[in-house]
């Protein structure tokens, strides 16, 4: 039982963190982000953040490493926003 909770876990913090690497991207690619909220992307990242902090506060790797995969995607959409406004 506890290697299928891991599984789906691990499942799920791959497709949250790595749901953010085509927006990535695509921004790149296309130097254009006016779809895109930065007050939402800003507050998003900022959560996430917060998660690596709970993460690293429990020492759980699993949250740490999910969290800061989907932070430096995050992050890097922020700073594409900026740039690209």
């Amino acid at each position: 039982m506890r290697l299928w909770v891991e599984i789906i876990g691990s499942f799920a913090a791959m497709c949250t963190s790595l749901c953010w690497l085509p927006q990535a991207i695509k921004i790149i690619r296309e130097k254009r982000t006016e779809g895109l909220s930065l007050l939402t992307q800003a507050f998003f990242t900022l959560g996430t953040a917060m998660w690596c902090v709970y993460g690293f506060l429990l020492h759980e790797w699993p949250i740490i490493a999910a969290n800061l995969v989907t932070l430096a995607l995050s992050a890097t959409i922020v700073a594409l926003k900026l740039r690209y406004p």
